[in-house]
């Protein structure tokens, strides 16, 4: 059922915000020995691993079906969420500034968010073509 897809799929989003507060008090571990950047790049390709891991074992038991289109829908779901999450959180709770909040989007300063929000938006879809 296309209902139990979506309501499955935004309660592995939450948990996504869970796995991600834990990868962010990891990074400041081991940020003191690498540097902010390299923090920055190892746990973005770290949380990037973690949710395609996560999608791939939650497609794979969950017994949720879908059409690829569904999917791809999913996963742009999990990316207006992460990133609307991501701003009006980080704004509005914590207090960051917006030039802050976009800064981990200038790739060209070595910036590999978005890798995230690309694993993110195709985890879904992929995911779902491996299983089938």
């Amino acid at each position: 059922m296309v209902q139990n897809l979506y309501l499955y799929s935004l309660a592995v989003w939450v948990f996504f915000i869970v796995l991600a507060i834990a990868n962010g008090v990891s990074r400041g571990l081991y940020a003191p020995h690498t540097g902010e950047l390299l923090a920055h790049q190892i746990s973005s390709v770290i949380f990037s691993t973690v949710i395609f891991a996560v999608t791939y074992i939650f497609l794979k038991y969950s017994g949720v079906s879908g059409t690829s289109v569904q999917f791809i829908y999913v996963g742009l779901m999990w990316l207006f969420l992460t990133i609307s999450f991501e701003f009006l959180f980080g704004h509005f709770v914590i207090g960051h500034s917006w030039e802050r909040l976009l800064h981990d989007y200038n790739i060209f300063e070595g910036r590999i968010w978005l890798l995230v929000l690309i694993v993110t938006v195709i985890s879904p879809w992929l995911a779902n073509r491996i299983l089938s």
